[in-house]
């Protein structure tokens, strides 16, 4: 378990379709991942977009205003921006209810097996991209979390020169939830690219 008086190493993994990455891994706690989740949703909630990355599909949403209400019930992240607008997310033991108990095996399934912050590198080892990211049991992703890249204004077009207050968070997120201080290597590329 990692927390913020124990700061996780990067590992550095080759994912098809995604290239290389750095990856911090986090705790996987419903409660640990609650907080985290909060936060971002309630005091980062205008800065970040969300939703999977997966082979095949990328799901990029902006929150429509401030979430009405971030709670956890049944093991769940519930996330709601107003009608017809919200969200759940897994972060625990669901348990259902008592007429309509969840079997065991899909409560396994469902619990979060691996939480992390990571940011995709180029071909010169410099991250371009930086987000977190949360995995079932059986390694099937729940949600991204996409943070603001300096290299991409808000509006995903390509900056001319990099903005490295757009790391705010991401430098957040490293100091508070895996105790590390910001990176100079976060600061080294010079624009952004897929590769």
């Amino acid at each position: 378990m990692n927390t913020p008086n124990s700061p996780s190493l990067p590992k550095v993994v080759y994912e098809p379709g995604m290239g290389t990455l750095e990856v911090f891994s986090l705790d996987t706690s419903e409660q640990f991942l609650y907080k985290l989740l909060k936060d971002l949703f309630e005091n980062h909630w205008s800065e970040v977009q969300f939703g999977i990355l997966i082979q095949g599909s990328v799901l990029e949403l902006s929150a429509p205003q401030k979430p009405e209400k971030v709670a956890l019930f049944d093991g769940y992240l519930t996330v709601e921006f107003g009608q017809w607008h919200h969200m759940h997310v897994c972060l625990g033991e669901s348990v259902g209810t008592g007429c309509e108990p969840t079997p065991p095996e899909v409560t396994a399934h469902r619990r979060p097996a691996r939480a992390e912050l990571y940011r995709k590198l180029n071909k010169q080892g410099q991250p371009t991209f930086w987000a977190f990211r949360l995995f079932n049991t059986k390694d099937e992703q729940l949600l991204t979390i996409f943070l603001p890249n300096p290299l991409l204004t808000k509006e995903m077009q390509y900056q001319k020169e990099p903005d490295w207050s757009r790391l705010a968070i991401w430098d957040y997120l490293r100091k508070t939830y895996l105790g590390l201080e910001p990176d100079p290597k976060d600061r080294t590329a010079g624009k952004f690219s897929h590769d």
